[in-house]
């Protein structure tokens, strides 16, 4: 993270607050080191003297000693808040760090001084002036109170390092996410005026030859594009709204091709509340008009199946045209719906995804889909589906 060349007094706050470790973690890790150094202290001096100095005194000096190291501990982290060392601060760093180093330790030996003078005042022991005692502390100790200080300095800053790890970790996964439904916007908002023109084109096609059918599609267009305004920016949907939404646009199909198109839906019960991609189906369906049904004079018969498998959800659709040559199919699968189709597919189901084409034995064109099976969070379980045949 790089310094805000000009922090604010709230900015400064919050990252005070925000790599503030508490005081009673302070004296918890400084209660747990001065029991440990007691424990060394004893042991020390039980085998390499013939001395037995009573536990007590040793612990309340080993105590007392990280103790005073607790009490200079807050003033230790907040200048390693303030004055951190990174790329742009560490000259400024270095001259502050270098001032508390000899400011605290020198802090820190005249609190134990002055601990141990009560502690020896009450045991008895040498007699020493306060001031001999602190000058003897901080010259021989001053590398290990270095130490000390240091140490805290760089628990504040890993801990620091680590917190805004994890607050990149956190925002770059957001800013994936919104990237990711950036793209499927996008792939939708592609999808509307696809499907929009196509419909346009299919009732300008019968408004000189059936006027009345015109004027049916034209009224059942209105209510599909306000059902799919209503469903803007919803990315899945439930398999009842996808195949109901399928309905109302086969009914203007059905207008155009009158008894030469014949629908046979399949729809498993179990699979009314599963998630399913909002206008998966339709351009899928289209194709299947366009480059099957539409293609024999007869008609044919168009098959929409959804199915569980196991884990999975598994939705076909297939004509009984006259299929398509490998010539026509590529081409087919760069076009704006199946191609739109593929990569909304890719975007919400990253390798746990299949999109197969496949001939029949008795003709015609299949194409499969299969994603997880997951139930949406808005179906409603008692749920019917009445309006599919």
């Amino acid at each position: 993270m790089v310094d805000d060349p000009k922090p604010t007094a709230e900015s400064t706050v919050m990252k005070l607050q925000r790599g503030r470790i508490g005081l009673p973690l302070i004296l918890g890790v400084a209660t747990v080191l001065g029991v440990f150094s007691t424990f060394q202290a004893y042991n020390y001096v039980s085998f390499f003297t013939e001395r037995r100095p009573p536990f007590l005194m040793l612990l309340t000096l080993n105590v007392t000693y990280w103790y005073a190291w607790a009490a200079v501990a807050p003033g230790i982290l907040w200048l390693a808040q303030r004055y951190r060392f990174e790329r742009h601060t560490w000259r400024r760093a270095t001259v502050a760090h270098g001032i508390g180093v000899l400011s605290f330790t020198s802090v820190h030996a005249a609190l134990v001084v002055t601990c141990r003078a009560l502690i020896g005042a009450y045991y008895g022991g040498r007699t020493m002036t306060w001031w001999e005692s602190f000058q003897e502390l901080f010259f021989l100790n001053f590398d290990w109170e270095m130490m000390g200080y240091w140490a805290m300095v760089g628990a504040s800053h890993a801990l620091d390092f680590y917190r805004e790890s994890q607050e990149q970790r956190v925002a770059g996964a957001q800013l994936e996410a919104r990237l990711a439904e950036a793209r499927l916007q996008a792939l939708q908002s592609q999808l509307h005026p696809h499907f929009l023109f196509n419909t346009l084109h299919t009732i300008s096609a019968l408004m000189h030859r059936d006027t009345e059918a015109a004027d049916a599609m034209l009224a059942r267009l209105s209510d599909l594009l306000r059902l799919s305004l209503d469903r803007t920016g919803t990315q899945q949907v439930t398999v009842k709204e996808e195949v109901d939404f399928l309905q109302k646009y086969l009914e203007i199909e059905r207008t155009r091709f009158g008894e030469r198109l014949d629908v046979r839906f399949e729809i498993d019960p179990d699979t009314l509340d599963a998630a399913v991609p909002n206008l998966l189906l339709q351009p899928l369906v289209e194709n299947a008009i366009k480059h099957g049904i539409g293609q024999k004079v007869e008609g044919g018969l168009l098959q929409i199946r959804v199915t569980r498998d196991g884990n999975s959800l598994l939705l076909l659709v297939r004509d009984t045209g006259p299929g398509l040559s490998a010539a026509k199919l590529s081409a087919l699968n760069t076009g704006v719906g199946l191609t739109n189709t593929r990569s909304r597919l890719e975007e919400l189901f990253p390798g746990r995804h299949r999109f197969e084409f496949h001939e029949p034995t008795d003709g015609g064109l299949a194409v499969e889909i299969l994603i997880p099976f997951v139930i949406h969070p808005d179906a409603h379980p008692d749920a019917e589906m009445e309006s599919v045949a």
